[in-house]
Formats: C-alpha cells, structure tokens, sequence
C-alpha cells in the first residue's frame, strides 16, 4: 500500500491511499502543498520483489 500525505496552506492534513506505487507518483503531481509518499509494508503480508 502506498500512502500520501499532503500538509495544505490552510493548516489541514489529508491522506490518499494507492494500491501500486505508479498510481500515487501520477497523483502525486497534481496535488498541492508539501506532500510526503510513504510505502507502507505490514509485517504478515507476503511481498516478493524481483532483484537483479
């Protein structure tokens, strides 16, 4: 899961969840304010990622 937080001038916090990491980097460019993109991993899920 893939989380945004954006931090807007208006002092307010909102939250935006992504299932894969490219659908939030796209979102991430039309959102204004200071935005931090965190991937979030729970310890019980099964991730396998490819190295190479």
């Amino acid at each position: 899961m893939w989380v945004i937080t954006v931090y807007t001038n208006d002092n307010s916090i909102k939250m935006f969840e992504f299932e894969t990491e490219k659908e939030a980097k796209e979102s991430i460019q039309k959102l204004n304010g200071c935005k931090i993109l965190s991937h979030v991993v729970y310890f019980n899920d099964y991730v396998v990622e490819a190295v190479s």
